[in-house]
Formats: structure tokens, C-alpha cells, sequence
């Protein structure tokens, strides 16, 4: 089986000299299709530079990221943009949703870039937007939808245009308790039923309850990988 992403020897460091940060600092890890794994650690471990460097959104001080055997920390400009629209689906904190659009036209926009045709992108988002549970909300903008509602379209926008990976960073950080749980039961069953793989960068421990793998940072190193059943 063909790994999602494989990071080799990667690293992220900030300043010079006395000044140097290592946010990062030779990582390597091979994440498979299907897997539903955690990204763990205190702050400022290397979660998030890690997250943001699989994604192709930052680009590293030395080693590699491949993403479907491709070199995406080697792409730059136009080349890097398309294949990250095409291949990554990302889910943010602070959801990210264009307000001039509904949730559908936020869901629609990557597959109008990549160039699907309207009959099937009106089918794949409406039958994704049920699948999140957002049924007769297609047409509200993100400030007529609850800050559930608009995760919620999040998860669809990245899903819908059906990605290799999604990549979801603290997903569940301004979210109530009970919202949460919800969201991530609908994105474990996606998971579970549709092989999604998903690689959180997270402190929730609800999510670290659900993940078949748990990939512990300290100081920008892998200190611990456990994989669960």
C-alpha cells in the first residue's frame, strides 16, 4: 500500500546563531490511507509547522514532504497551489468559509477551480451537505449558521471535492463540548465508512480518544508513536 504522506527528515527552523528555534527538527513519518491519526503535544512542540508543512502552506528549512509519492516541498507557485487543491482538503479553527458565499457555494468553489462540470458539483455537494447534517441550510451564509453549522460546512468543503488526505488543525478549539463530540463522531464514521484518511493537529482529548494512531511532539521531535488496533 502506497502512503498518503511521508515525511523525510524534515525540518522547520526560525532565526540564526544564539537565536536559532527549531519548530521542527528532523522528522520522519509515514502516514497510510484510512488512518485517523492525532498529531499531539504541548504548545509550541511542532504540531501546527508540521501540519502546515504536509499541507504544502509553509515550506521547509531542510528534508522532504511527499504527498501521493509526489515531492510537494520541492513545488512552488502555480504548480504547488493546483496540486494542493486537488490532492489536500484542510479544516481550520477558525473555519475559514468565504462569507459572500452560502455554504454551498463554499463547498462548490475548489471543484469550480478544478473544473467540474455543474450537474456534478451540484450532486456532490448536496449529497455531502446531508452527510454533515446541514439538509435545507445550503443556501445561508456563514453568519446565518452557528459556529457548529459553519465547522460543519468546513468538513464538507474539504471533503467534497475528494481529496487524498484532509488535514484538519484544532478542528474543535472554538467549538462547545457537546458540538465537538458531534462533529468528530460525523468525521470518525466518514473515516470508518468511506476510508477518508485524516491527520489532526490537536490538544482534544476527545480526539485523541478516537485516533487509531497517536503521534506525540516535544520540542519539535517525535517522542512518541503508538498505533491502536
Amino acid at each position: 500500500m502506497k502512503p498518503v504522506i511521508e515525511t523525510r527528515q524534515l525540518s522547520k527552523h526560525y532565526g540564526a546563531g544564539d537565536t536559532l528555534v527549531k519548530a521542527l527538527d528532523d522528522v520522519s513519518m509515514v502516514i497510510q490511507p484510512g488512518e485517523f491519526t492525532a498529531i499531539v503535544g504541548p504548545s509550541g512542540s511542532g504540531k501546527s509547522t508540521l501540519l502546515q508543512l504536509m499541507g504544502g502552506l509553509d515550506t521547509p528549512s531542510t528534508g522532504e514532504v511527499r504527498l501521493s509519492d509526489k515531492a510537494i516541498s520541492l513545488m512552488s507557485g502555480r504548480e504547488l497551489s493546483d496540486f494542493r487543491r486537488d490532492h489536500i482538503g484542510f479544516i481550520f479553527q477558525a473555519y475559514n468559509l468565504i462569507p459572500v458565499l452560502s455554504a454551498a457555494e463554499n463547498c462548490e468553489y475548489i471543484m469550480l477551480l478544478q473544473g467540474v462540470p455543474k450537474a456534478e458539483r451540484q450532486r456532490r455537494v448536496d449529497a455531502m451537505l446531508a452527510r454533515v447534517g446541514l439538509e435545507g441550510k445550503a443556501h445561508r451564509r456563514p453568519k446565518e449558521l452557528s459556529g457548529g453549522q459553519q465547522q460543519r460546512v468546513a468538513v464538507a468543503r474539504a471533503m467534497v471535492s475528494q481529496p487524498d488526505i484532509i488535514l484538519a488543525d484544532e478542528p474543535t478549539a472554538n467549538l462547545d463540548s457537546q458540538t465537538g463530540k458531534d462533529l468528530l463522531d460525523m468525521m470518525h464514521e466518514l473515516n470508518q465508512k468511506e476510508g477518508m484518511t485524516f491527520v489532526f493537529s490537536t490538544h482534544d482529548p476527545m480526539i485523541m480518544e478516537r485516533a487509531s494512531r497517536l503521534v506525540q511532539l516535544r520540542d519539535g521531535r517525535i517522542e512518541q508513536d503508538d498505533r491502536r488496533g
